[in-house]
C-alpha cells in the first residue's frame, strides 16, 4: 500500500514559529541580564541602626542663602555654635560617666585591659603574617589607633571615646556668603581646639598647638589627645537649603 505523502508545513506557520522563537530568545536573554544586575545589588541590612540612633550621632548645622543657621532643627546663632559643639562632643562625660542629653551621642569606655589585649593580638598577628602587606596593615592599626589609645590612657587615665558614627555635619547653601562660611567653620573648629587645649593645660600646662609633631614624645602626645578629642566635622557639598 502506498504511503501517503506528509503534508508540507505552510510558509506562514514557519514564520510564526520563527517569530515565537525570537520572542522566547529575547525574553530569556533579558531575564539573564536582569539576574546579573540583581546580584550586584547590596544585601538588605537587617541590623541597620534605628533612625533615632543615627540622628543622635549627628549634630546637624545648616546655613541657608540668607546666612541663617539651623542647628539641630532650630534657629541658632554663630556665637552659640562653639558651646553647642562642645556639649555634643563631651556628652555623657569623657573621664567619668555623667548624665547627658539623651538626644545627643554618647561616649563609651576605653579600658586599659581591653586595649592591651588588642595590642598583644596585633603584635602576634604581625609576627605571623603571611605577607608583608598584611603585616603592614596590622602595624598601621597598631601605630595609628591602638598604641595612641594606650598612650592616652597612660597620659590621662581611662577615658570614654566617641562612637565612630558621631559627627558634626555642616551643610551650606550655595548662596551662603564667604564671611558666614568662615565664621561657622571657625566656631566649629574652635570647639575641638578648646577641648584639646583644656586637656593639654591640665596635663602638661601647655596648649595643644605648642606640641610639635617633629619631636617624638610630642608626636605621641598629639596622637593621644586626638584619640580623646578627634576632629569630627564633616562638610557636605553646598546645595539649595531653602530655609
Amino acid at each position: 500500500m502506498a504511503r501517503r505523502a506528509l503534508p508540507g508545513i505552510p510558509t506562514g506557520s514557519m514564520a510564526d514559529i520563527a517569530f515565537l522563537l525570537l520572542v522566547f530568545w529575547l525574553m530569556t536573554t533579558t531575564l539573564e541580564s536582569d539576574i546579573g544586575i540583581m546580584r550586584q545589588l547590596p544585601p538588605i541590612d537587617n541590623e541597620a541602626e534605628p533612625e533615632t540612633v543615627k540622628m543622635k550621632n549627628v549634630y546637624e548645622v545648616m546655613v541657608n542663602f540668607r546666612n541663617e543657621l539651623l542647628v539641630e532643627g532650630e534657629l541658632g546663632q554663630v556665637n552659640e555654635l562653639k558651646s553647642g559643639a562642645m556639649e555634643f562632643l563631651t556628652n555623657t562625660g569623657v573621664f567619668e560617666e555623667k548624665p547627658g542629653d539623651e538626644n545627643l551621642t554618647s561616649r563609651t569606655w576605653v579600658r586599659k585591659a581591653d586595649v592591651q589585649a588588642k595590642i598583644n593580638s596585633l603584635r602576634s598577628a604581625i609576627s605571623t603574617a603571611e605577607s608583608e602587606d598584611i603585616s603592614k596593615s596590622y602595624q598601621k592599626s597598631l601605630d595609628n589607633i591602638w598604641q595612641p589609645k594606650m598612650d592616652a590612657i597612660n597620659f590621662f587615665g581611662e577615658y570614654r571615646e566617641l562612637v565612630p558614627a558621631a559627627v558634626i555635619s555642616l551643610q551650606n547653601d550655595k548662596g551662603t556668603t564667604y564671611d558666614t562660611y568662615i565664621q561657622v567653620q571657625n566656631e566649629l573648629a574652635s570647639a575641638v581646639n578648646q577641648l584639646r587645649d583644656d586637656l593639654c593645660q591640665k596635663t602638661w600646662k601647655i596648649n595643644f598647638d605648642d606640641l610639635s609633631d617633629k619631636v617624638p614624645e610630642d608626636k605621641r602626645k598629639i596622637k593621644a589627645v586626638r584619640q580623646v578629642f578627634p576632629q569630627r566635622v564633616s562638610e557636605a557639598e553646598p546645595k539649595d537649603v531653602n530655609n
